[in-house]
């Protein structure tokens, strides 16, 4: 894993917040969603079949997590979350990599899918540090 280096196409559109497992987590740079994007930190991995059975039970420990996160994410924001949407597609970035993204019936896009939809809307920095910091806690292992 010391090899590992993200797409450089992530950083235009999300933020390294931490560390989820085998995965490093992202928080996609739309406020629309309360969206993380985890990127297994192993070289050369495009599809889920390029990860071990382990490897592959780890991302899916860290697709659960994130879910918790990003329905705490949702609560945060006053809009809770009612569906998770998880995808791991990559038809842009190859890169293996898993969207966990939250919906809401009222949130403009629904039912439809989001990917590829709009302008993504940027968090305001007061949104942006207090989604960041909860991430944050959320992924400390020693935090309550």
């Amino acid at each position: 894993m010391s090899d590992f280096v993200a797409d450089p196409a992530f950083d235009a559109g999300s933020a390294v917040v931490g560390d989820l497992g085998l995965c490093q987590v992202r928080l996609q740079d739309d406020a629309r969603f309360p969206w993380l994007i985890l990127i297994p930190r192993i070289v050369g991995a495009v599809e889920l079949e390029d990860l071990s059975a382990a490897q592959r039970v780890d991302v899916m420990e860290a697709v659960v997590r994130a879910g918790a996160v990003v329905r705490a994410l949702g609560d945060q924001a006053g809009r809770p979350v009612e569906k998770l949407n998880v995808a791991a597609i990559g038809n842009v970035t190859a890169q293996l990599h898993v969207h966990v993204v939250g919906r809401r019936r009222d949130d403009g896009l629904w039912p439809d899918p989001i990917w590829g939809r709009g302008p993504a809307t940027r968090h305001d920095p007061k949104g942006l540090d207090a989604a960041v910091a909860l991430i944050r806690r959320a992924l400390d292992p020693v935090s309550p």
